[in-house]
């Protein structure tokens, strides 16, 4: 019911070391949970090409989840199977992924020819004469579609599912009326104050501006309604002024939000239900003053607060339980976060220059802007080390995280430019495209698609998405994103 500071937190009975000690092997789980979920999750794409591209009798020499040195390998049939040092992709190698130069091409010497030839030769040595018919670029163009699509299409079925077990497994985290904490003093929003350690002992003024102690319209911020009234963290709201209060989450509590904003300096009698130390339930009634405060109201595209406005401020606040929602709540669930996750992927080339300023020149990281793996994982970590979160929380977050990763995997990959998967997809619409408009002017089959024209594309798409992995490192280790 507004903001304010919050109350600190002692644990007793174990030591700083002992906790220290935890806070970094629950750390430590947390990054290696992702990793072995993010390796799966690129294992599952790889597979999504492996088996279709089997399905359709092509030759697979390899499959391998990783970059870099060969960690473990094992051959099984004509496929060798392994796993790299670098976890930050994967890849199958088909055999014939490029096809041979087309008849009538020009063999006039160029840097650029001669660049394509070569890696057209590459390729094509890994062609024996048993793989007649097997090779990629002689499929049909609906089968290399399948396969190429396959891969991306696992991220989306891991992300369906993944989201499925966070919105009706474990269910999304909404407002109760028992309270969770009761502010020790009253902040309003955007106070100078609000990040020192113990705000309620920082001068300011009405407004939130610091100020130095004894100046007019300065002092301590005053205690809460709620802290003078005598509300307790774990009392339930059940009535106000004898009116009862709805139990069912989020609207009992956004009935008393609506209540308490609109009573400023009118008395009012809540009725509690206080739990004592043996599990008894005393029902007391306690009677309080809402006071004016400035709360934000709205927020911007970007989540941040925008606006704000002066209502009633009583001074707690709620705690939350994970409330598990209708299976038909999932399409538009999956539908908003499909949309905000195409929006963030859009915005990257122009959050870059920020990203850049916060890496080498110490400006403040965007929250809403592009995060690589290392800080994602580092978030995992964090998550899992974080006091105040209860197991449920971590195990929600962590399932929230790794399908969020399915989904960008499977926007990411169908970009259509090669080398990802969508420029696989769209060479091979665009080869049938073309067999169409030859067949209905009555010429030939132009024949595969020559995706080698397509490499020096490929090279500097791999280079821009090089520069970009190598940014987001580094500003992940030096200037990172955290939960706190």
């Amino acid at each position: 019911m507004g903001p304010g500071a919050r109350p600190r937190r002692h644990r007793r009975g174990r030591s700083e070391t002992e906790l220290e000690l935890s806070g970094f092997l629950l750390t430590v789980l947390g990054i290696v949970a992702f990793a072995v979920g993010l390796l799966f999750s690129i294992g599952f794409h790889e597979f999504g090409h492996f088996f279709w591209a089997r399905k359709f009798g092509m030759r697979v020499p390899q499959f391998f989840v990783g970059f870099g040195p060969t960690v473990w390998s094992r051959r099984r049939g004509e496929t060798e199977f392994g796993i790299k040092a670098v976890p930050l992709g994967g890849y199958i190698r088909i055999v014939g992924m490029i096809p041979p130069a087309e008849e009538g091409e020009s063999k006039r010497a160029t840097r650029m020819r001669s660049f394509i030839a070569e890696v057209r030769g590459a390729a094509l040595n890994d062609v024996l004469p048993s793989d007649r018919g097997r090779v990629f670029y002689a499929k049909p163009w609906w089968q290399r579609v399948i396969v190429m699509f396959a891969g991306p299409f696992h991220n989306l079925v891991l992300a369906v599912l993944l989201f499925l077990v966070l919105l009706v497994g474990i269910g999304l985290p909404t407002t109760t009326t028992t309270i969770a904490a009761v502010p020790d003093c009253v902040l309003p929003a955007g106070a100078a104050s609000g990040t020192a350690e113990d705000p309620c002992q920082v001068p300011i003024t009405p407004a939130g501006e610091l100020c130095a102690a004894g100046t007019a319209d300065c002092g301590l911020p005053p205690a809460g309604p709620a802290a003078q009234a005598g509300l307790q963290a774990g009392d339930t709201i059940l009535a106000i002024d004898g009116e009862p209060v709805t139990q069912e989450p989020g609207a009992g509590w956004d009935a008393l939000v609506e209540t308490v904003q609109a009573s400023a300096s009118t008395p009012l009698t809540l009725t509690v239900a206080r739990p004592d130390d043996d599990g008894a339930v005393e029902r007391l009634d306690l009677t309080v003053t809402p006071i004016e405060n400035t709360v934000y109201t709205d927020r911007d595209a970007d989540g941040e607060p925008d606006g704000t406005e002066t209502v009633g401020y009583l001074g707690v606040q709620s705690a939350t339980d994970y409330v598990g929602q209708p299976l038909s709540s999932l399409p538009g669930y999956f539908a908003t976060v499909v949309t905000e996750s195409v929006q963030r992927l859009v915005q990257i080339p122009e959050r870059i220059p920020q990203l850049f300023r916060a890496t080498f020149l110490g400006e403040e990281r965007d929250r809403e802007g592009p995060i690589g793996l290392v800080g994602v994982s580092r978030l995992s970590g964090e998550a899992f080390a974080l006091e105040q979160f209860s197991n449920l929380d971590k195990l929600s977050f962590f399932v929230s995280l790794l399908a969020s990763v399915n989904l960008v995997l499977f926007l990411f990959n169908l970009v259509p430019l090669y080398p990802l998967d969508g420029g696989h997809v769209a060479g091979a619409l665009y080869e049938k495209a073309r067999s169409t408009v030859a067949r209905v002017r009555g010429r030939p089959d132009p024949g595969p698609f020559d995706i080698a024209r397509l490499m020096p594309v490929a090279y500097v798409v791999a280079g821009l998405f090089i520069l970009l992995s190598g940014l987001l490192v580094i500003a992940d280790v030096v200037n990172p994103i955290t939960l706190q």
